[in-house]
């Protein structure tokens, strides 16, 4: 019984209506939108990078106007992050 199930198997032969899997590629649409994402995440982290330095430079200008205003001398920032 178990032998005549794996006859039939192995001997199966494919059907000619399913294509072969090495031949199925994504095709022109799917490079394209595959394309469209990686432009999309490039230009999202570059705008995220150019909001952070200029959160960063307002955060800094504003501790120097607050260290004037009360009186004492503006300390210089330390530069923690060395520039990309």
């Amino acid at each position: 019984m178990v032998a005549a199930a794996l006859i039939a198997i192995l001997s199966a032969t494919p059907d000619p209506n399913v294509p072969n899997e090495d031949l199925i590629t994504p095709g022109p649409w799917g490079f394209a939108v595959i394309a469209f994402i990686a432009v999309a995440v490039v230009f999202l982290i570059t705008d995220m990078m150019r909001r952070i330095r200029r959160a960063r430079f307002r955060s800094e200008v504003r501790e120097e106007l607050d260290a004037e205003q009360a009186g004492e001398k503006p300390q210089k920032p330390r530069d923690e992050d060395p520039p990309a």
